[in-house]
């Protein structure tokens, strides 16, 4: 796969031109590849007769008889059963479930849908004040995942992605010599992964497939008190954008992290905010731990294609809002994860990156205070990409399209400067009037092929990513003076 040089794989279409890395070659189960143009192996159909966790059909059946149709109660489960185990005394014989328990485990042990849910708890293990315990020090938090690396191979089966998914990084350029950025694997860093992992062994025809991860705490209030939820999603890099944004089962949910609470007292102390840090780069290493392996060593499986090939894994891009990238990358909110300029100095002639090997060394060299004052680095914490192979969390996060871009360039930071220069420059009174006149030649654009009619102008309180992108076609008015007069 990546040992082919650059220029020896050029394909010409439609006037431009594609520069495509060898991508994994078909093999058969034993990896041995396959000659070109060879078909696929004939697909293996599971037994018909196959129904695990349950006895036989009957025992199905019956399981979704009683639970899901019937929805019969407990007890009369329990009585149910005994009665039929008591006609098949004379038999030597016994029912399908002892009791509605058995029923119950045996129900909760069904796989629904492709990878099942699995659970496991982290609880602090650090010094304990000589007083009263904050409540948090002694929960167990639990984690809800399903297995990543499960996930990502079924992405990589379905047959609905075999003619839109890439095996190897590609660098496409149009006619006129421009790059042209589409996909994923048409970036410079998948090209530079795919050079890392060639020096591995067995890398030769392997396929190199990045996991895609991005995380976002919500709170639920419909129905449920305001509770928090804290997703994490999961892609794989080698499908094409035009599949992930169609919504083609390319991004999945992989992990509900837990939410620690603590009472008002404690809500703000250095420990419970490290704690808080710690185990969201604890509960992710733990989520993604089946992947670790195999980011050294292939593994062969069955892709959507029908054919067999060996892949390479490795962490690929986190996405996320501001807060969370500063919480993913250890570094103290108000700072960059990416580099060392600080917020009121952008352009400083001492700003540069922060690769991961600078920052481990300043971890090690640096007092925890320093590192936080001076460079903006929370050093007591260690990311979670710090457990896996050629994995920099400098380089891996990505901005949130929806918060950083659409809602914050436009809403939060476009938006709300206007209202404040209105309001600096004619006062309280005159902003108003002048925002209502903006609001009312909102609402006067006349109705046109997907643009959206906003009949009050954009006087909403909560805003969506559909009213941002809706909102700035609307408001590409033409500008005529006298707005902003006396």
């Amino acid at each position: 796969m990546l040992q082919l040089p650059v220029s020896s794989l050029v394909s010409l279409r439609f006037c431009s031109f594609k520069l495509t890395r060898k991508p994994g070659r078909p093999c058969d189960e034993e990896g041995t590849v396959l000659p070109y143009g060879a078909p696929p192996p004939p697909p293996s159909s599971g037994s018909q007769n196959d129904w695990t966790p349950y006895q036989d059909r009957v025992a199905f059946e019956l399981a979704e008889l009683l639970y899901k149709k019937e929805q019969m109660s407990a007890g009369n489960i329990d009585a149910l059963l005994q009665l039929w185990s008591a006609s098949l005394l004379a038999h030597g014989d016994s029912p399908p479930f002892r009791n509605h328990n058995d029923l119950y485990d045996t129900i909760d042990d069904t796989v629904v849908g492709s990878v099942s849910w699995s659970c496991f708890s982290l609880a602090y293990d650090g010094p304990r004040p000589s007083g009263a315990t904050p409540s948090w020090m002694s929960d167990k938090h639990t984690i809800y995942y399903r297995d990543p690396r499960a996930l990502a191979v079924n992405m990589l089966g379905n047959p609905g992605f075999k003619s839109e998914i890439m095996f190897g990084p590609t660098r496409q350029f149009g006619h006129d010599g421009r790059r042209i950025l589409r996909d994923f694997m048409g970036g410079d860093w998948a090209w530079k992964q795919a050079d890392l992992i060639a020096e591995l062994p067995d890398a030769q025809d392997s396929s190199f497939i990045p996991i895609v991860l991005g995380s976002d705490k919500t709170t639920v209030s419909v129905a449920t008190g305001q509770n928090e939820y804290y997703p994490v999603y999961l892609s794989i890099g080698n499908v094409c954008n035009s599949v992930r944004r169609a919504h083609r089962d390319a991004v999945t949910l992989v992990a509900f992290l837990a939410c620690p609470k603590s009472n008002k007292k404690h809500a703000n102390s250095a420990d419970f905010r490290k704690f808080r840090r710690q185990l969201f780069h604890s509960s992710l290493s733990r989520i993604l731990r089946s992947l670790r392996s195999e980011m050294t060593e292939p593994v062969i499986v069955r892709c959507g294609d029908g054919h067999f090939r060996k892949i390479f894994f490795g962490l690929g891009p986190y996405i996320a809002d501001y807060p969370e990238q500063a919480l993913v990358a250890s570094v103290v909110q108000g700072w960059c994860p990416i580099c060392t300029a600080p917020n009121k100095d952008l352009d400083g002639e001492d700003a540069n990156r922060r690769p991961r090997s600078i920052t481990d060394y300043m971890v090690r060299e640096f007092e925890l205070g320093a590192l936080w004052e001076d460079y903006g680095i929370v050093g007591d914490v260690v990311p979670f990409t710090n457990d896996f192979p050629r994995a920099d969390i400098h380089e891996l996060v990505a901005p949130d399209i929806l918060h950083q871009l659409i809602k914050g360039i436009f809403k939060d930071h476009l938006v709300t400067w206007v209202e404040k220069y209105l309001t600096r420059t004619f006062g309280d009174a005159k902003a108003a009037e002048v925002v209502t006149e903006i609001d009312r030649r909102i609402a006067v654009v006349p109705p046109f092929s997907k643009l959206r009619h906003f009949h009050e102008g954009r006087g909403f309180k909560q805003w969506t990513g559909d009213d941002s992108k809706a909102l700035m076609k609307a408001s590409r008015l033409e500008y005529r003076p006298g707005l902003c007069t006396d």
